[in-house]
């Protein structure tokens, strides 16, 4: 009986080897891909040096800037043309800020003073940045009745 009852039994399952599961730690980024809600600016645009004509105050606005807005929503600016009279050509890029996704807009408007005030994008944004002492913007951008300030410093 007892070889009975041996041989009704099932053998043993074969242990499965555990899964390996790679050590955590950080990811490497892929190149062409920019961290979730980044800012990005295409890479065609170009930034023409004011001519002689131009007051030093609005040459002044002239180039590369990027900062952060609320201090987490990070944003680039390219003033890209200034005329002697204050008009100028801006291209803005965003990340995620509020219910706007990330994005880019070309944009025109004048510097009146120490502000640099764009026509509404085509999102709706208004933006403003006023030149601050050591070549530092302060920014505000509103969309949708939300109000969104940062600085923005000089690349």
């Amino acid at each position: 009986m007892a070889l009975a009852l041996a041989a009704c039994q099932s053998a043993p399952a074969e242990r499965q080897p555990a899964a390996v599961e790679p050590a955590p730690g950080p990811v490497a980024p892929q190149p062409g891909l920019a961290p979730a809600g980044s800012a990005i600016m295409d890479q065609s645009v170009t930034i023409t040096p004011p001519a002689k004509g131009v007051p030093a105050k609005y040459a002044a606005f002239s180039g590369m800037w990027a900062g952060r807005l609320e201090g987490t929503s990070e944003a680039e600016v390219a003033v890209q043309t200034i005329s002697p009279n204050g008009q100028v050509t801006v291209t803005f890029a965003w990340s995620n800020l509020g219910d706007n996704n990330p994005g880019e807009a070309a944009g025109a408007g004048r510097i009146v003073g120490t502000t640099l005030k764009l026509g509404r994008l085509p999102n709706g944004a208004d933006i403003s940045l006023t030149m601050l002492p050591g070549e530092t913007l302060a920014g505000t951008y509103v969309l949708a009745g939300q109000t969104y300030t940062g600085t923005f410093s000089r690349q």
